[in-house]
């Protein structure tokens, strides 16, 4: 890991006000309801954009905080991951409301609000969800379910904790993009294979226990209820055209997840062992990006490696590496989604540092090609 010659201070609320950077979009989201137009610009404009500015004016953080600092004095980051589900959820039923009532937009503004809302409950939500996931506490876990199931993907949480970190790098989890594969072959096929993948956990995990799967313990009943009731207020307050909308926000929110996802394991996969089995997780099989303002605004995700050695470590306490020890990004995430939509863009960026990082870490690899066509996500 990278070393620092001061380790920095996490305990004060100082540290963590960047962080808290988030919840300037509730103001955005208001302003672009209330007058509509150019305004709802504001909203991806002040995300991915304003936050890959800032990352080319502030550059990088490479210190890494002292991971057994108590969770006692990470109230305030804590706190922040806690308010979003309610602030969410009051942003956009709030909006909703709002704009049945005054009927001053247009179908299109209305659209293309709901569609930026995505972003809010996309890059912050789903992140947030992902944080308040992997912890303890029955609260934390409830507050991810909602988040997810307020863009209609609950079964993520399963997903990503049955299958991506048991199966990360390998043909059998759907969310490590395939080298060569573009990221518009790469999301229809994780929104399919990611639902059945984490179903079929689910199933085998209550069949360990010698219960079907409709038992009432499979949490897929608990998904399901929690977005059913979404849409159902979404209905009544808009009819069909809220739940329309609420669908809009929910797809652009799981558009920008799947593109994060897309671009955190991008080529990279685990040396396979024969017999079906692979190699422990190493930090070399996540990408990783240093760039301080987007690790502001997405909670340290860009730390990608520490995650998955250490799931459970709250987001203030992730650690960084070093060139050798994990494989960089060129940019932040935002900027590296963007460039994720334009596919040669992508292949001329990654696809060079993909082939250098087969090099330094399996050079005794010399055939690829089973890696790159594998294409069995389903965990066994």
């Amino acid at each position: 890991m990278t070393s620092s010659p001061e380790t920095p201070q996490i305990g004060r609320l100082s540290s963590a006000l960047p962080f808290w950077l988030s919840l300037g979009l509730v103001p955005l989201s208001a302003l672009a309801a209330i007058y509509g137009g150019w305004m709802i610009a504001l909203l991806p404009l002040s995300t991915w954009y304003l936050f890959t500015f800032l990352d080319y004016l502030i550059g990088k953080d490479t210190q890494n905080p002292d991971v057994e600092t108590p969770d006692g004095q990470l109230f305030w980051y804590r706190l922040l991951t806690l308010l979003w589900a309610p602030v969410q959820l009051i942003v956009i039923f709030g909006i909703m409301v709002y704009v049945m009532q005054t009927n001053h937009l247009t179908r299109v503004e209305e659209w293309l609000l709901f569609a930026a809302l995505g972003i809010l409950s996309g890059t912050i939500g789903i992140t947030y969800a992902h944080e308040l996931m992997h912890q303890k506490p029955k609260l934390e876990r409830w507050m991810a379910d909602i988040l997810l199931a307020s863009v209609l993907y609950a079964h993520f949480r399963s997903e990503h904790l049955l299958v991506h970190h048991r199966y990360i790098g390998t043909p059998r989890d759907p969310v490590t993009a395939r080298y060569g594969e573009s990221f518009y072959r790469f999301f229809p096929r994780v929104l399919y294979q990611s639902l059945v993948s984490s179903f079929k956990a689910e199933k085998a995990m209550l069949a360990r226990k010698e219960l079907p799967w409709f038992h009432r313990s499979n949490p897929f009943w608990r998904y399901w209820a929690l977005e059913a009731g979404f849409l159902v207020l979404a209905w009544g307050i808009g009819g069909w055209w809220g739940v329309f909308l609420f669908a809009t926000q929910a797809f652009w929110a799981v558009f920008q997840l799947e593109l994060v996802d897309y671009v955190e394991h991008y080529g990279l996969t685990r040396k396979h062992l024969g017999d079906g089995k692979y190699e422990h997780v190493l930090p070399r099989h996540s990408w990783n990006a240093s760039q301080q303002a987007s690790n502001w605004l997405l909670i340290n995700l860009q730390r990608h490696s520490d995650h998955h050695y250490k799931p459970n470590r709250r987001f203030p306490l992730l650690q960084t590496y070093d060139d050798d020890e994990a494989p960089q990004l060129p940019y932040g995430y935002p900027l590296m989604t963007m460039i994720a939509l334009v596919p040669p863009a992508w292949r001329k960026t990654m696809n060079p540092r993909v082939k250098d990082w087969r090099t330094r870490y399996y050079p005794e690899i010399k055939n690829w090609k089973p890696y790159k066509n594998a294409t069995n996500p389903m965990p066994r």
